[in-house]
């Protein structure tokens, strides 16, 4: 059961970019699709955001086990759809995030530490 996720956000394509960003999408979704046959991850979620005047305009959510996660972010693919992103779109990132029992976890944590 996932207990971790990955964000991996961006704003929009560069300007002349536009195709390089749209082959890279592509490219991504068959990547993350392989790791999902293969239990990399449990699962992903590609998200597009109606355009509402922020900076954040679309992700993917990949989920899985952290440890799992912690792994696919060093691996040589991985780190190169990164790189290649970072070329082609502006705002991109790629943020840590606790789902199901991972959440509940730190939500307890965070509960412990408050004052009493």
């Amino acid at each position: 059961m996932a207990d971790a996720a990955l964000l991996i956000g961006w704003n929009e394509a560069k300007g002349g970019r536009e195709t390089q960003a749209a082959a890279l999408f592509g490219e991504a979704i068959q990547y993350y699709t392989t790791l999902v046959k293969d239990g990399t991850i449990e699962s992903f979620e590609p998200v597009l955001l109606v355009r509402h005047g922020g900076d954040f305009n679309g992700f993917i959510l990949l989920r899985g086990q952290g440890s799992k996660l912690d792994a696919l972010q060093r691996s040589d693919k991985f780190v190169e759809l990164t790189i290649r992103a970072t070329l082609c779109l502006n705002g991109f990132g790629v943020i840590h995030a606790y789902v199901g029992e991972g959440m509940q976890r730190m939500m307890q944590q965070w509960m412990a530490a408050l004052p009493k």
